[in-house]
């Protein structure tokens, strides 16, 4: 049996930190250094990037990287994976090819492409219409493990899974199979945990008193074994920590039904097994898999059209006064709110009554227009709030200055068959094949959990939720997921009961109250996962909302104030 694989994880997001890579593998120790760059909402960067130079369209960032660490990657036979190719993994690939001839370093530099679907979007379901600026399908690891085993030193890749940069080392590392189910689902877990960066490691934790190491945290490293099990550690001396709540943390990130469904395998999160091994090293097991479906995931962005927000500062006395004055006067200047495609008006209120400074006195009111002229949205709009400023309310000022309008794009989910995908692999000779799909299987049912209403009888303590549950939410298109987890048993179990849908939406606000919520147990974990459908509209691009991704939905829902049983609270 081979030694389990290392791989070390350098980039979170496009634009996280450039001395990851560098430092993980001066300090790592690690046979594959890899790197996710392509959000949903990146895909729409790389595009606009693109119409304006057709040669670019990729994450230009890891160009720094790979000049920092190939050299020594090459001397020493680590290998280097990423999907910052975006919508031109060709293109990366010779720009990498160009750093190499300059640095003297000899690298066989391949590409998996096949995932851009602009060109024939005939098969994706629902009908597309128009043209999307990004329509891209999501591959799995297969492309990367046989470029891996055809000799590549670096793999660069299009729109795969985030955790295809582990599934397919993994894979070619160990000589799995196709219906290595298992296997398979068991790094598929270990990406996705390692995939963005420190949150694996103490970044974004709602636990500080855990953290006793508060340096900037060590990227992850996934060490993942002949059979699919992993552990999950980060460099020596490096800040942050690895334990089995911030690993829980980040395997209910940005996840639906327990049934994790990707191109290589269906991966069940519910048979998750997280076990601390020792000192920032928690080993994950017992992860089952099954076929994946017949059908790949699909992201298409379109340009939506242009918006502007200008945010009114209001303070003191009569703030909703204030602010319903401040939107007439402003509608009626402006024409109208007729004049635009969309209005989103908010108003956030910080203030306090007898505030003991000018800053805790203070509200916005958060005013978005979208259309698709951008001479409606531009300066004349911003321009109309500032005609407020000695005509408007008592103490009108503005937290920016006029701005000018700016691009937005929406996001939207689609499928397209297998067979209309060709996942082609381009070695550095030129040599192109074709990779093979696994055998495939009905999607499984996804077993909704309801929440039965049941909370532990006896007294209880007005206390926020977050007293008794961790949380980590992030978006899903148009959706949002919150994932949530408890110290103990006791605290799962009143947790499950406690969550019912309704519950969630009376919890989240007016926002929510609408919205299909879902609410899937994961025992294992001693979690729940929450998603809440259409929070976020047309997706992150698009959303008017404050906090667009929803990373501080989760915070939100655990500050709210509940009837916690006092039987739990020994163990908070």
């Amino acid at each position: 049996m081979t030694r389990p694989i290392r791989i070390g994880n350098c980039s979170g997001f496009y634009g996280d930190r450039i001395d990851a890579a560098r430092e993980m593998v001066e300090s790592g120790d690690v046979d594959v250094v890899c790197g996710d760059y392509l959000a949903e909402l990146t895909m729409l960067i790389l595009a606009k990037a693109q119409a304006k130079d057709p040669s670019l369209g990729y994450a230009k960032t890891f160009l720094t990287q790979v000049e920092e660490i190939l050299g020594t990657c090459v001397e020493r036979g680590i290998r280097i994976v990423s999907n910052a190719g975006g919508l031109n993994p060709a293109g990366l690939a010779e720009a990498i090819r160009e750093v190499a001839s300059r640095l003297g370093v000899d690298a066989a530099v391949a590409h998996v492409e096949g995932d851009d679907l602009r060109g024939s979007l005939d098969a994706v379901t629902p009908a597309v219409s128009g043209k999307p600026v990004s329509a891209n399908a999501y591959l799995g690891g297969w492309g990367i493990a046989e470029a891996l085993a055809a000799g590549a030193d670096v793999v660069v890749t299009g729109r795969v899974t985030d955790a295809s940069l582990v599934v397919g080392p993994a894979a070619w590392w160990h000589g799995w199979g196709r219906e290595d189910w298992d296997a398979l689902a068991g790094a598929v877990v270990a990406g996705h945990v390692i995939e963005c960066g420190p949150q694996a490691t103490g970044g974004n934790y709602p636990f500080l008193d855990e953290i006793i190491d508060r340096r900037y945290p060590g990227f992850p490293i996934a060490e993942v074994a002949a059979d699919g099990s992993s552990v999950i550690t980060k460099p020596a001396d490096t800040g942050g920590l690895v334990s089995v709540g911030t690993v829980t943390a980040q395997v209910l990130y940005e996840i639906g039904a327990p049934a994790y469904l990707g191109p290589d395998v269906t991966s069940h999160f519910d048979t998750i097994r997280l076990v601390q091994e020792g000192e920032d090293r928690v080993s994950i097991s017992g992860v089952r898999g099954s076929a994946p479906p017949e059908t790949l995931k699909v992201a298409l962005n379109d340009v939506g059209g242009y918006r502007n927000t200008m945010t009114l500062v209001l303070t003191g006395l009569d703030i909703e006064a204030k602010a319903a004055f401040a939107e007439a006067q402003l509608f009626d200047i402006l024409g109208g709110r007729d004049r635009f495609a969309e209005v989103d008006v908010r108003l956030l209120r910080f203030d306090r009554p007898d505030a003991r400074s000018n800053d805790q006195a203070t509200a916005h009111l958060r005013i978005t227009v979208k259309d698709p002229d951008p001479t409606t949205v531009g300066r004349a709009f911003s321009g109309g709030v500032m005609q407020q400023a000695l005509a408007g309310y008592a103490g009108f000022h503005t937290t920016t200055p006029p701005s000018s309008e700016s691009l937005f794009g929406v996001y939207r989910p689609a499928a397209v068959p297998r067979g209309a995908v060709t996942q082609t692999v381009v070695l550095a000779d030129g040599t192109r094949s074709t990779v093979a799909d696994p055998p495939t299987g009905p999607v499984p049912d996804a077993p909704a959990v309801a929440g039965s209403g049941d909370t532990a009888g006896g007294p209880t303590q007005r206390l926020p939720l977050g007293t008794v549950c961790g949380a980590r939410s992030g978006d899903k298109g148009g959706h949002a997921n919150i994932g949530l987890w408890a110290r103990d048993d006791a605290a799962h179990a009143w947790l499950r009961g406690f969550l019912t849908p309704d519950r969630v939406r009376e919890l989240l606000g007016p926002e929510a109250a609408e919205l299909e919520v879902e609410v899937f147990d994961l025992p294992n974990l001693r979690a729940v996962n929450v998603l809440v459908h259409g929070i976020l509209g047309d997706g992150v691009a698009s959303a008017v909302r404050p906090d667009p991704q929803a990373k501080g939905l989760g915070e939100y829902l655990r500050s709210r104030v509940v009837d916690v049983p006092e039987a739990l609270l020994g163990g908070a």
